[in-house]
């Protein structure tokens, strides 16, 4: 708000400037540096349920002042930390005339610390009864809503802070996305695989088919491209001898923005040698089932009000059997592809490794020894997404080069998505890489499925969105 007179200023945020100024005139420190709780709100009361006689403490509790009502000598707000909401009760006979003064001037939003016992009210309400109580951070701004809620979408995105403080189930949301990557972990760890870190600037974004994001290195006076995916370079440490490497990091596409899309995501890529696309499905599976137990939700459960089903085995099908079901035509190649992507795709529900691609769309897989027109790869799709790809990876460098070329052809007809021509992944595999299955998982669709979330801005804290003028 730097800029702005006070007269300016909307009335509410007016108000809540003189009340900061009338604190500093009273020597009230209104943001303090240092205050010590000894409890959380849960912490709190869990000690008045296993208390025989009903009352508990003295605590001290910390968080954000949030309803405030009652009137005369008896105040009651809700305070609000990291782990859940508490009723304090403010008694005049108990703070004293000029202490509960100052209570009640306190707005929702500010963060107060609080020291009392924890007992119930003759309603049974538990609360902290409070016998002293100071302000840490006065609250300028108010709380949306009349402080029962942030409703609208785009606010919600744009001010993801605010609607963490109104709406607790959102915080439910990102608990869940950190317990479900530290789940994976856990599963890739206990199987041996090691975890690494690649460059996120690269020279050529190679990986996957998406246009990239481009800047550029002033001290090299060259462009750098933000990474599109993480494959090749975790390839690379394949062929250096690291068996099984994964890497849980951010990507970046230049696309549009769609319930099912953001400019910047969060994959899961994991190579592992000796190991082909059928060991991958396998892992794939239990990658599920660990994110879903670390998320606490069950396998036979719903997405968007329609169940659905994530116990193992998955059922696998062929592109082309899928096409031929859905459309009555035999297809391959390109059209095959893009038949399976408008007319299929959107309608598989239930998990399905969707098998063997077309080789035209999948320059980094190996060929099927029985049918060459087809590489080893799936698609683990569900509730018609794509949450996961993988293939036996290609291993031949002639052949390597040779589906680089014709990449590069396709790239300079136009096709900006094409793969680029990477000269020191192909030297690489000349060095040899062993048999390898690869796997991606996009992280941020699968927490949106095990948290029944509808779009991927939902699960992501700070999602792109379009410019938009603020107050």
């Amino acid at each position: 708000m730097t800029g702005h007179d006070q007269g300016d200023l909307p009335a509410a945020l007016r108000d809540r400037r003189e009340k900061l100024e009338r604190l500093v005139a009273e020597g009230v420190q209104p943001y303090v540096a240092h205050f010590h709780r000894t409890h959380s709100t849960v912490d709190a009361l869990k000690l008045l349920a296993a208390s025989p006689d009903g009352d508990a403490g003295p605590v001290t509790l910390a968080g954000r002042l949030m309803v405030k009502r009652g009137q005369g000598g008896m105040a009651f707000a809700d305070l609000q930390d990291g782990e859940g909401r508490l009723q304090v009760v403010v008694q005049r006979d108990v703070l004293g005339q000029a202490e509960h003064e100052r209570f009640m001037r306190l707005d929702p939003g500010d963060i107060v610390g609080v020291t009392g016992q924890v007992a119930r009210t003759r309603r049974g309400e538990p609360s902290l009864w409070a016998r002293s109580f100071c302000l840490l951070s006065k609250s300028l701004r108010p709380l949306p809503e009349k402080y029962h809620g942030l409703k609208d979408v785009e606010t919600r995105y744009r001010h993801r802070y605010v609607d963490l403080i109104a709406n607790p189930e959102v915080r439910e949301v990102f608990v869940a996305r950190a317990r479900i990557v530290s789940g994976i972990r856990a599963l890739m760890d206990g199987k041996g695989f090691l975890e690494v870190e690649t460059p996120m600037l690269q020279e050529i974004p190679g990986g996957g088919h998406a246009k990239p994001f481009v800047t550029h290195y002033n001290a090299l006076h060259r462009d750098l491209y933000l990474r599109i995916a993480l494959e090749l370079y975790l390839k690379r440490l394949a062929v250096g001898g690291l068996e099984r490497v994964y890497e849980l990091g951010r990507v970046f596409r230049n696309e549009g923005l769609s319930p099912k899309y953001n400019p910047e995501f969060t994959m899961l890529e994991c190579y592992q040698a000796y190991a082909d696309y059928d060991d991958i499905m396998t892992l794939t599976e239990e990658i599920v089932v660990a994110a879903a137990a670390a998320a606490g939700r069950p396998l036979d459960t719903s997405y968007q009000g329609r169940p659905i089903d994530m116990r193992p085995p998955y059922r696998r099908a062929r592109m082309v059997d899928l096409v031929r079901d859905a459309t009555g035509r035999e297809l391959y190649g390109q059209a095959l592809f893009e038949t399976y992507e408008e007319a299929v795709e959107p309608n598989l529900w239930e998990p399905t490794f969707v098998l063997d691609y077309p080789v035209e769309v999948s320059p980094l897989a190996r060929q099927r020894d029985d049918d060459p027109r087809f590489v080893e790869r799936f698609e683990l799709v569900a509730t018609g997404r794509e949450l996961g790809n993988a293939f036996t990876e290609l291993t031949d460098p002639l052949e390597q080069r040779r589906r680089f070329e014709q990449q590069a052809a396709g790239r300079a007809a136009g096709d900006e998505e094409a793969h680029p021509f990477d000269e020191d992944f192909v030297r690489a595999l000349e060095y040899g890489l062993p048999p390898t299955g690869g796997l991606g998982v996009g992280i941020d669709r699968l927490v949106m499925l095990l948290t029944d979330q509808a779009a991927i801005r939902d699960v992501i804290a700070f999602p792109q969105l379009k410019e938009r003028e603020e107050d």
